[in-house]
């Protein structure tokens, strides 16, 4: 493994190239057919100086370099957002980048996939620790055997469901069909988000890594560490080396402890969450640190749907504890588990007694989202209107809360 990375400056960008040159050299890509691996517009981070010292250090080596958007089950990205987030104009993809093609993950497309192998139920038993017993067949995007060498490269934050994102995840959900996607999500909502969320190795992170292990073709994982885009560090390896020193340094970076938990906590929502459910990051990384009866204010003005792959659903299932799904499971067994593990990480910590549901927390959603579906689908509602973000700061003695830019910082109670 190579890399570098420090929890209290940045990385500057020539070590980066250095980090990436040794490996690009070591891992002898001559001639080779290279698709890359690269997060959508959900994920932050400096994704355009990656694609350019790639593409720089790549392009005039390689005999194909493709990139491949892991969108999982995302909207796809156009080019004009291509282009904004990596820093680039439609011309210069034409001109100065002009070798490399650029893919969406057509997860809506069957004829995407190949299948690779299968979990049987007694493996799928034994990762999940019991918690789910059947057979899982490895679906993947068929890109992934088409080439010579395949290169992850994307950030690690502390994540709901594997507990760290990054390295094979990118796989899983990344470009991958929805027998594993709604596996892992339903072992991660079992668990609870709030039981896995920072911690490093889990069931999810095992299935992952066992499901990866179908992948043939040679892989090197490039994971780095940011934060509001700027970079901390970044390690190259072949293996799983790589995302595990990156995950140590998120720990550092993206974990903020706090003495003592809040009654009103409001996370203001940056722009690059267009929909609930990639905002609802905004409970997963502050649910520890709102007090027993509180209140998570989702406050995101732009946003004006629930989901726009899975909305459909959740109007029919609502957001619920997991024993609420978990003790009425006949009924919602037959829905995607992935929808309804979305569900649980939002809604929370919390049971279900006698016909009787008891969230921990009251979560809001200030958003242009009408009152009218927030209360179908069991959320609290608040016109954003009524918010301004101002009166809410300065008051933490009063046991309120505002954290910008939600949705990448952890959040826990010192121990």
């Amino acid at each position: 493994m190579k890399g570098e990375g420090y929890p209290d400056r940045v990385l500057p960008d020539f070590d980066v190239r250095k980090v990436l040159a040794q490996s690009f050299s070591a891992a002898n890509l001559e001639g080779q057919r290279v698709l890359v691996l690269v997060p959508d517009g959900t994920r932050s981070g400096p994704q355009g100086l990656f694609f350019r010292l790639i593409y720089e250090l790549l392009a005039p080596r390689v005999k194909a370099l493709d990139f491949l958007i892991a969108l999982g089950t995302h909207q796809p990205m156009k080019e004009d957002a291509i282009c904004k987030r990596w820093g680039v104009t439609p011309e210069e993809l034409k001109t100065k980048f002009a070798k490399a093609r650029i893919f969406n993950h057509e997860w809506q497309k069957p004829e995407t996939f190949v299948t690779a192998g299968t979990l049987d139920r007694a493996e799928i038993a034994r990762l999940s620790g019991g918690r789910l017993e059947h057979d899982v067949p490895v679906r993947l995007n068929k890109m992934l055997f088409e080439y010579d060498r395949v290169i992850v490269c994307g950030p690690v934050f502390p994540h709901e469901v594997a507990g760290y994102s990054g390295g094979t995840k990118y796989f899983f959900p990344g470009v991958s069909g929805p027998e594993v996607i709604n596996t892992t999500h339903w072992i991660g909502a079992l668990i609870t988000c709030f039981h896995t969320i920072g911690i490093k190795q889990t069931p999810v992170r095992d299935v992952i890594d066992r499901a990866a292990s179908f992948i043939t073709t040679p892989k090197l994982f490039i994971c780095y560490v940011t934060s509001h885009d700027h970079l901390h560090g970044v390690y190259v390896s072949e293996d799983t080396a790589a995302w595990s020193a990156a995950a140590e340094l998120s720990s550092q970076v993206h974990v903020k402890y706090l003495v003592k938990p809040y009654k009103q906590v409001l996370a203001v929502m940056p722009e690059m969450y267009d929909d609930i459910w990639v905002a609802g990051k905004g409970m997963y990384k502050l649910e520890p640190i709102v007090a027993d009866g509180g209140e998570l204010i989702i406050y995101a003005p732009h946003i004006d749907e629930i989901s726009y792959t899975h909305g459909k659903v959740l109007d029919e299932i609502g957001y619920h504890t997991k024993e609420y799904f978990v003790q009425q499971w006949e009924k919602f067994r037959n829905y995607p588990w992935g929808t309804l593990a979305h569900s649980t990480h939002v809604k929370g910590m919390g049971g279900y007694k006698d016909g009787i549901e008891t969230p921990r927390v009251t979560v809001t959603l200030a958003t242009r989202i009408p009152e009218s579906r927030v209360r179908k689908v069991n959320l609290n509602y608040r016109d954003p209107g009524s918010i301004q973000v101002s009166h809410f700061r300065g008051r933490e003695d009063e046991g309120i809360l505002v954290v910008d830019h939600a949705g990448e910082v952890l959040h826990r109670l010192k121990p």
